[in-house]
């Protein structure tokens, strides 16, 4: 790479990663780093002090100085003007790889959100051979072909591409300017705003985005300033870039309006992120005993203080003209147990008519075979009309209190509990180590988030004193002798498997007398 440009690339070229890694292109991505890297490092320390804050007993709350933009009704956000992005019922999403994104944009949904974060192992590979796939996917030359000779191609309709680059708190090793690396947030967003924007806008589309893990407004700002400046840098209308926020932190549940107000020119709207909400609860509060949640799966979206976010999601984005898009509907169908579907496919039914009838636009799955059920039910709701953001909710009054009820949640802890907690953490980390970063485990797609709520759980029953539901405290004793169990069930021993080195990072992340504010940080350093 040219040398005056001071920027170093350290992972290797394979095939066709010159046609991304242009010098022009990784140019692009070192001038968003000049301008933006130091803003977004003094945001990750203010996310270190307020944490700390917390963890003196402060407790979260709606900010007294953005008052004014929550009480003024006059602002809303800019309308979407392109048709590719009006109808938004269903959204699957996935990682990157080339077959997974043939399939989903084939799939039926009406958007497919490609994902560079949580869905994704982070590996040097994954990361820039992805934006050799979707640059495919777009100009439509996209083409994969299994070893018996089946070939994946797009459809004449597919679905609308948006992508989700990583969150903030994330590098891109394999990129280093002036001697540090880049954000993988500016890595991801850069390479694909640079190589496909025109094109995409040729098409008759535009450069949509998710932005993932934001936790407050001010990190909404920082992202509205890198649209504005790539717009400028690139010739393209102010405003031409959608995006869409996951509030899937229970800090941004409190700045929902000031996070849209910070990106109305850009704004998509926002998306209940269920996951890593209900982690990010966990994390926030690690310390406090009354925040201590029952058994994952007794974690629903009835339970109030998730129902007080997904009912407050919804009436902010329709007062100031944004989508608000549904969760994520995980269940894989099972090929051999129909009472297994027939018991899954009920539940998902339910959760998806409850986001229709509470006033969602569009709503997640995560397997193309729930495309037909989310759209039957959501077309039972919307008919034919793209959207119900006349659905304003006044009857929704949301506090404080009720974003904070984690003590109302009920429910209760078992040892059946610990150890789904246990196996799903040490089988999610060991597929993510061989680079599969979205993981089939007992029927469900459990991706980052998933496993982050495994572990910090046990993190903090074990701080927090908690008791199984048979009495028993739940120590690291108990669940290292879980965790031995629960591994001799697993294919350890089969060849390119890394159980070992997972347990590892389960052990660092899940028992250590230090919480660690993501798995994936110190995982890094396990793969390429």
């Amino acid at each position: 790479m040219p040398g005056d440009r001071n920027y170093e690339v350290k992972g290797p070229i394979e095939e066709r990663f010159d046609e991304i890694l242009t010098p022009d292109a990784l140019g692009f991505v070192a001038d968003l780093h000049r301008r933006f890297n130091a803003t977004r490092k003094e945001l990750l320390a203010r996310r270190v002090e307020r944490q700390a804050r917390f963890d003196a007993g402060e407790q979260p709350d709606f900010l007294p100085e953005t008052k004014h933009i929550r009480d003024d009704d006059s602002w809303r956000v800019a309308p979407i003007t392109t048709a590719d992005l009006q109808d938004r019922r269903v959204e699957i999403t996935g990682p990157t790889d080339r077959r997974m994104v043939i399939n989903a944009l084939n799939c039926g949904a009406r958007v497919f959100m490609a994902d560079f974060e949580d869905a994704n192992a982070p590996t040097w590979h994954n990361m820039v051979d992805g934006h050799v796939n979707l640059m495919d996917a777009i100009r439509r030359t996209i083409r994969f072909e299994r070893e018996d000779g089946r070939v994946y191609e797009l459809n004449e309709k597919v679905a609308t591409l948006l992508v989700r680059p990583r969150g903030w708190h994330l590098d891109e090793r394999h990129l280093v300017v002036d001697g540090e690396p880049v954000s993988g947030s500016l890595f991801d967003f850069g390479l694909y705003f640079f190589h496909n924007a025109k094109e995409l806008i040729e098409r008759g589309s535009g450069p949509y985005f998710y932005l993932p893990k934001m936790e407050s407004h001010l990190e909404a700002r920082l992202w509205n300033d890198v649209f504005t400046y790539s717009e400028e840098r690139l010739g393209i209308e102010h405003g031409t870039i959608k995006a869409t926020v996951l509030i899937e932190t229970i800090l941004g549940a409190f700045e929902i309006d000031e996070i849209l107000y910070e990106l109305r020119d850009h704004s998509a709207g926002c998306n209940a992120g269920r996951w890593d909400y209900i982690f990010s609860a966990i994390k926030k509060f690690h310390t406090r005993k009354d925040a201590t949640l029952p058994d994952r799966g007794q974690v629903t979206m009835t339970v109030p203080f998730m129902r007080a976010y997904t009912e407050l999601l919804v009436k902010t984005c329709h007062r100031r003209g944004a989508f608000a898009m549904g969760g994520m509907a995980a269940f894989i169908p099972s090929r051999r147990d129909a009472d297994v579907n027939a018991v899954a496919m009920a539940r998902v039914r339910e959760d998806k008519q409850r986001e229709a009838t509470d006033g969602f636009d569009g709503t997640w799955v995560a397997h193309p075979d729930l495309v037909d059920i989310a759209t039957e039910i959501f077309d039972s709701v919307l008919g034919d009309k793209p959207n119900q953001m006349s659905k304003q909710r006044p009857d929704v009054t949301t506090t404080a209190a009720d974003l904070l009820a984690l003590d109302k949640t009920g429910g209760s802890i078992s040892e059946a509990g610990v150890r789904q907690n246990i196996s799903v953490g040490l089988q999610y980390i060991e597929s993510w180590l061989r680079g599969v970063g979205a993981a089939a485990i007992f029927n469900l797609m459990e991706d980052a988030a998933t496993a982050e709520i495994s572990r910090s759980q046990l993190w903090q029953w074990m701080h927090n004193g908690a008791r199984l539901d048979d009495g028993r405290e739940i120590t690291a004793d108990l669940v290292r002798q879980l965790t031995d169990e629960e591994l001799a069930k697993l294919p350890a021993d089969e060849p390119g498997r890394r159980f070992i080195e997972a347990r590892e990072i389960f052990e660092q992340v899940a028992t250590a007398d230090h919480f660690e504010d993501f798995l994936t940080i110190p995982a890094l350093a396990y793969i390429d």
